[in-house]
Parts: C-alpha cells; sequence; structure tokens
C-alpha cells in the first residue's frame, strides 16, 4: 500500500521514539495512498479524509506503546494558546508548568543549560478506551522547541 501523506499543523514535544504531539491532520484526497484506503474502505477519497479539522493528542513511550484520542471540541486558538503558554513558560529558564485543557499537563525542568526535561501527564476524556499515561520525555534543546512552536504557530496562521 502507498503511503499516506498527512498535513496539518503538528507541535511534537520530545524525541522521535518519547514523545506527546497536538496535532490535526489532514489528508489529501488526491492523494494516490488516500484514494486506494478509501477504494479499500469503499468510501469516497473525500469522506476518507474527512474534514481536517479535528485535533488529537498522540504519545509514545519508550517502549514504544502509545495512544491517542480525537479532541472535537478543540479550536485553533485554543491550541494557539497552549504553544503561546509553552513559548513563554520556555523563556524563563526555570520549572514550569503548562496545561492543554484537562488532557495534557506538562512538568517542565531545566536539564543543563539551553534545554529541559518535560514530563508530560495525559489524561484521555470520559468515554475513551485509552489509560491515563505518564511519559518522561528526552531533554530537549530549547532552541530547538522554540523553533517547532514558531513553525506550529505559523501553521495555524
Amino acid at each position: 500500500m502507498s503511503p499516506i501523506a498527512v498535513g496539518g499543523p503538528a507541535l511534537y514535544i520530545g524525541s522521535d521514539t518519547t514523545y506527546v504531539a497536538l496535532l490535526r491532520p489532514q489528508l489529501d484526497p488526491a492523494d494516490p495512498g488516500v484514494r486506494m484506503a478509501a477504494e479499500q474502505a469503499g468510501v469516497t477519497p473525500e469522506e476518507f479524509a474527512g474534514p481536517g479539522n479535528v485535533w488529537a493528542l498522540m504519545w509514545e513511550d519508550e517502549s514504544g506503546a502509545g495512544g491517542g484520542f480525537e479532541l472535537p471540541g478543540l479550536r485553533d486558538t485554543e491550541a494557539e494558546d497552549f504553544a503561546e503558554r509553552l513559548r513563554l513558560a520556555l523563556g524563563t529558564g526555570e520549572e514550569f508548568t503548562v496545561e492543554a485543557g484537562p488532557v495534557l499537563r506538562l512538568d517542565a525542568r531545566p536539564a543543563d543549560a539551553d534545554g529541559y526535561t518535560f514530563t508530560a501527564h495525559v489524561t484521555p476524556p470520559e468515554g475513551e478506551d485509552e489509560e491515563p499515561a505518564t511519559l518522561e520525555l528526552e531533554p530537549t534543546t530549547t532552541a530547538t522547541l522554540l523553533a517547532d512552536i514558531a513553525d506550529f504557530l505559523r501553521s495555524l496562521a
């Protein structure tokens, strides 16, 4: 099967192997992978791609276990607010906590002179099959995370 290209705003915090991500995936109905998957599912490519306006929270821990759930009530302005609060807190050089509603709390500690280590507390909304998770994320440099936040905010504009 052809890989499906996924676009849309996404903010990943952590590393390639241990992370939390706030994202609004968007599929292109013209993508060959989407068209093939839609055909296999017996729906139109537009139906398979969906509206592209539903936010999701995803995570993966050091063992490769992870999960995710949709956040249908989350608006772009709320995702932007979370990113802005995270950006401002990173400038302090001190420990901080920032939350994305009741589903995500990030506790940050300075890791060294130019980075932070995060503990992510994920609490799925009621009705989700996922269990709460606590992840220790690998240290991230402040400059890298600030650049990722800037890219995220630009993608929302």
